[in-house]
Parts: structure tokens; C-alpha cells; sequence
């Protein structure tokens, strides 16, 4: 049974990572901050200008530790992992699913339902937590059209109709997003998704949390034997993770979304904590960004019961069964492919 290990997370600037024996530390201007077992992390994730040593480098690809390189304000970067895991004929098996335009789109489907059933669930529960909202209407309204669009997926349909329906449940669900920030309402608005960069408040923390859900979910396709960078629903590009990107899309509601408008709605993070850069995008400073990190490493310790599974699971391992499951039903153990619903 696999068990919920930690991940480094380093933002303090200048930090330089080294290997000694079986552990990793931390310096910040030669002086020791941190010691950790190497045995006890799943992932390290560097922000902005933070390098490590070749010889914990290697470490860590034996070990099988993944480390991300991100911008300071949380962008992709790079990935070093060590070799291959797994059985070469499982990735010839996703290769050739990948390949077959009948499979992806099924896959593709599946993974999209997923992700508009939690988005469902996440305008429901704002409604019965806050039944004084002034726009509860408007969160039914949306609530109604997502599971109209979800009708429509469970049949087959070609991957084109796939995204189409993924698109159009994405301006359902975030056109009512601004409603469900109940605090702070000066500092925290949204009025449309924006990425790169973002351009408030709102988009700045969602996507540093789903780019910590793509670091996870990568590290989890990788211990499984999967390619994170095949995928169904997001295709191939060069240095793209796009098969994480599939299936963090079951994810983003619960975990990250949720996660976000807990975050501004009980005021753990404040609109001093965000700062405007020259390019007119918004990032987070050092201090906000470790109150987020504290926040996720604690929703993760957190356990639900698994829909498909029917166990108890910690949330940090999410990734990691919803990567087995593919490879199950990839090798032909399963009929199909079960996504995360929650519930």
C-alpha cells in the first residue's frame, strides 16, 4: 500500500539544495535550513532562483523523487526524474490508445464528465452553506446548464464534441465563479479566466494550485510506468505533461478551486499578499505563497472514500489511484476508465 509522503517545497530565493548521504539539504547562503530524509519525499518543487547539486540530482532520480523547477510566480520551468519505472508494454499500451481516436475520445469523455460532475458539486455546496447568497439563482441556473452539457456526455462522442462540451461547461462554471467569493470582495473578484499571466487576484491563486496539482499528478503517472507527456483529451506538445493535464481536470473543483475560495472566504490570505508586475499579471509574495503551500500539504492529509475503490484515501494519493486505474485499464484489467467523482 503506497503511503502519503511529503513534498519539498522551497521559495526562499538563493536556496541551494545538496545531497548528503541519504538526505536533502537545504542552504540558504551556506548556512544549514532544512534536513530531510531523502525516504520521506515524494516530490521537491523549486520556486524561481533556487538551484541543487548534481549529486542530489541523481539521488533523487534513484529514488524516484521528482523535482520541479517553477517561475517565482509558479510557472513551468522544468522536470528532472530518473529512469523509466514500470513495464514498457503498459506505455505501448497508452501509445496505442493514443492512437486510436475511438479510445481517446472515450477516455477523453469519462475524464471531462468527471470534471463537470465535481463542478456541479462545487456550485451545490455554496448554496447550501451560504443559502443568504444574493446570486444563488444565478449558481442554480449554472448548476442546471452543467448537468444539461453532463447529459450529453454519456453517450460516445467524437473528441472535437468532447471539447466542445468540456469548453462550454468551463463558460458555465466560472461565469458564476465571482459569486462563490464571499469575503473580501474589493480585493478578490473574477471576471474571467486568465492564465498567462494572470491578471487578478483569483487567477493568480488558481493557478498556483493547479500547477501544484500537475506536479502531483506527474509524479503519480511516473510511479505507475505511464508517459505524463501522452495524453487523451490534451495532445501532444512538446514539453507538455499532457496526460496530467487530463486527469487533474478531476481535480481542479474539489481540490484546487475549493481549496481557493476557502483561502479568500475565511481570509487566510490577503490582498496585500498580491502584487502587480510591469507585464500587468498578478503573482503572489513569499509569505502568501507559503500560507498556500501550508493549506495544500494540509488538504491532502485529509481522507474521503474513494467512489470507485470504496476505501478510505487520503487525498494526497488521489493522483496516484486515478493513475493506477488508467494503467488498469489501459493493460486491459478493466472495461473502462473510472474518473473521481466526489461526492
Amino acid at each position: 500500500m503506497k503511503h502519503l509522503l511529503n513534498t519539498l517545497y522551497v521559495t526562499t530565493q538563493g536556496a541551494y539544495l545538496a545531497r548528503e548521504g541519504e538526505a536533502v539539504v537545504v542552504r540558504v547562503e551556506r548556512e544549514e535550513k532544512l534536513r530531510v530524509p531523502i525516504h520521506t519525499l515524494d516530490g521537491i518543487v523549486c520556486f524561481g532562483q533556487v538551484s541543487c547539486s548534481p549529486p542530489l540530482m541523481g539521488l533523487c532520480g534513484e529514488r524516484h523523487v521528482l523535482i520541479s523547477f517553477l517561475s517565482e510566480c509558479g510557472r513551468f520551468l522544468a522536470r528532472i526524474c530518473g529512469a523509466t519505472s514500470g513495464n514498457v508494454l503498459l506505455r505501448r499500451a497508452q501509445y496505442r490508445a493514443a492512437d486510436d481516436p475511438e479510445r481517446t475520445a472515450s477516455i477523453a469523455r469519462v475524464a471531462v464528465a468527471a470534471k463537470i460532475a465535481n463542478s456541479r458539486v462545487v456550485l451545490l455546496r455554496a448554496v447550501r452553506d451560504h443559502p443568504e447568497l444574493a446570486h444563488a439563482d444565478s449558481l442554480r441556473e449554472a448548476e442546471g446548464e452543467l448537468a444539461r452539457i453532463l447529459g450529453q456526455l454519456r453517450k460516445p462522442a467524437p473528441l472535437d464534441v468532447v471539447r466542445g462540451r468540456e469548453g462550454e461547461a468551463s463558460r458555465v462554471y466560472f461565469g458564476v465563479f465571482d459569486h462563490l467569493v464571499v469575503a473580501q470582495k474589493d480585493q478578490f473578484f473574477f471576471r474571467e479566466r486568465s492564465r498567462r499571466p494572470p491578471l487578478d487576484n483569483v487567477n493568480a491563486l488558481l493557478s498556483f494550485l493547479y500547477t501544484l496539482l500537475v506536479h502531483d499528478m506527474t509524479s503519480a503517472l511516473e510511479g505507475v510506468g505511464l508517459d505524463p507527456a501522452v495524453g487523451f483529451l490534451h495532445r501532444d506538445r512538446p514539453g507538455r505533461p499532457s496526460l496530467a493535464l487530463d486527469l487533474i481536470e478531476e481535480f481542479r473543483p474539489f481540490l484546487a478551486d475549493r481549496l481557493a475560495l476557502a483561502l479568500v472566504n475565511r481570509q487566510q490570505v490577503k490582498g496585500s499578499g498580491f502584487k502587480r508586475t510591469e507585464s500587468g499579471g498578478v503573482r503572489m509574495d513569499d509569505a502568501t505563497r507559503k500560507k498556500v503551500l501550508v493549506a495544500y500539504q494540509e488538504r491532502k492529509r485529509e481522507t474521503l472514500r474513494h467512489p470507485f475503490v470504496g476505501e478510505d484515501v487520503e487525498i494526497g494519493l488521489l493522483p496516484h489511484v486515478q493513475a493506477l486505474l488508467l494503467a488498469r485499464y489501459l493493460r486491459g484489467d478493466l472495461d473502462g476508465y473510472p474518473p473521481f467523482f466526489w461526492r
